[in-house]
């Protein structure tokens, strides 16, 4: 941006004051955008240490996963057609909330049981604790993969408000704010030299009139002294000059 970009307006008072009114605002703005970025920035740094290390726990849960199922499949034999003839619907759900940082909407993922375990005779015949105990497991790596999959959608959602503030933050600190503070340097610079103008003009007639008055001044001087040289000059009617009385 030009250091001469500025808004194109009438330089007047009024105008002045609207320009330093929205440049105040302008700030106002920035500041607070400034905190927003700042708080989305803090949850995001929180939510990529989170995730780095679920993803970290995450590989040690799912081997203990595929080691119980291999103990399940050794102790209880095939136990997947049960499974899937006791699967009528689904005992874990999935719950969605929202959560509000500095503006901005994110949603939370949680798993929630419902209704009773429709596995709980799984297993009865033989390796019950075997395969209890990998069922367990599952439903660790789960609720896991539910939380990681929470953190995983705030991470996007925070990373676009992020980079949409941000936007904000420049195109207010690097080309708004410039721009009204150029117009309100404009404005006071036209203001000024208007007022040296009138200073001057001001000048040149208050050295007019003195000069004129200095003419006059000069010009009743020397008729003055006409008058006083001239012994012919009529005399001026007005003048209390008593005159002698007539003796008849």
């Amino acid at each position: 941006m030009g250091s001469g970009d500025k808004i194109n307006v009438f330089p007047s008072r009024m105008i002045l004051g609207l320009m330093k009114t929205r440049l105040k605002g302008a700030q106002k703005g920035h500041s607070l955008l400034k905190k927003k970025s700042d708080a989305l920035t803090l949850k995001f740094r929180a939510t990529l240490r989170k995730i780095i290390e679920n993803k970290t726990i995450m590989g040690d849960v799912m081997k203990a996963v595929y080691f119980s199922l291999a103990e399940a499949a050794y102790a209880a034999g095939d136990i997947s057609q049960t499974v899937i003839q006791n699967a009528d619907k689904a005992q874990n759900k999935v719950k969605f909330t929202k959560d509000n940082v500095a503006g901005v909407q994110l949603t939370n993922f949680s798993m929630h049981s419902e209704g009773s375990d429709v596995y709980q005779l799984t297993g009865l015949g033989k390796g019950g604790q075997t395969v209890t105990r990998c069922k367990e497991t599952a439903q660790k790596a789960i609720k896991l993969l539910i939380e990681l999959a929470s953190l995983q959608t705030t991470f996007i959602t925070l990373d676009e408000a992020i980079k949409i503030t941000n936007r904000r933050v420049n195109g207010i600190e690097y080309v708004i704010i410039p721009r009204f503070e150029n117009t309100i340097a404009y404005i006071v610079e036209e203001l000024d030299e208007r007022d040296r103008e009138e200073f001057y003009r001001l000048k040149k007639v208050q050295d007019k009139k003195k000069i004129i008055r200095e003419k006059q001044k000069k010009f009743m001087e020397e008729y003055n002294k006409r008058q006083e040289v001239s012994d012919d000059a009529p005399k001026n009617l007005l003048d209390t000059e008593h005159d002698p009385d007539i003796m008849f």
